[in-house]
Order: structure tokens, then sequence, then C-alpha cells
């Protein structure tokens, strides 16, 4: 299964995976949860104790219409498709790993400014 595997403080790649459980559970360091984002099939998968375990926070999602920071990431993640259809996550298409790739290009820094979290984009890596 063709992904976009981002870890924290990197930038993104593309990656073939197998489907198992423990190979993904791999990936992101533990249990894995999803997270559906984005305007197509495609999710998130992270690891479901990532805050809680205080690994180190990796990329923002920004609310679409509001452009205002609703999540942060904690971990390694990877981007795959996970069609309506079936219970098998899927290979991302050759727009989605553009997309993705694009969209993620830059590991993120979050810092605390006013009381309120500002993202710093890391583009020197």
């Amino acid at each position: 299964m063709r992904i976009v595997y981002i870890e924290a403080g990197k930038k993104p790649e593309v990656r073939n995976i197998g489907h198992s459980l423990k190979e993904m559970q791999k990936l992101v360091g533990g249990y894995i949860e999803t997270i559906h984002p984005f305007n197509d099939t495609a999710v998130i998968v992270c690891n479901e104790e990532g805050k809680i375990n205080g690994l180190p926070l990796n990329r923002g999602l920004m609310h679409p219409e509001t452009g205002e920071l609703y999540e942060i990431i904690a971990g390694n993640f990877f981007i795959c498709d996970a069609p309506v259809d079936s219970d098998e996550f899927a290979s991302l298409s050759n727009q989605q790993v553009e997309t993705y790739m694009e969209q993620f290009k830059y590991p993120e820094s979050f810092i605390m400014e006013d009381g309120r979290i500002v993202i710093i984009k890391c583009i020197n890596i």
C-alpha cells in the first residue's frame, strides 16, 4: 500500500507498506487511530496515545473553512486511503500523494503566543 509517511521534524516521504496491523503500529509507535480531516477518502493514521505519551508534536491540522488550528498530531503518522466501500486501508492515488506531500511539506514547531498556539514552519530542513 502506498502511503505518505510523516515523521516528526522531517519532510514527508512516500513509502510502500503491507496491510498488517503490526506494521502500521510500528510506523506510529503504538496503537493506531484514524482521523478524517480531508475532503476525500484519505485518512491520517496516528498513535492513539501520542499526546498522552508525550510524543513530539508533528503537524497541525487547520479547519478548512476558518483556517484555525483545531488539532495537533503528536508522533509519527501516515496518510492512506480508506475507501468507503471497504474495511481495508488502500494505496493513495497519484493525486492524493501529490496533495499530501505538498500540504505536509515542511516540519512544524509550535509555540504559545498571547494565549494561542502559533505554528512555525521549518522550511530549511
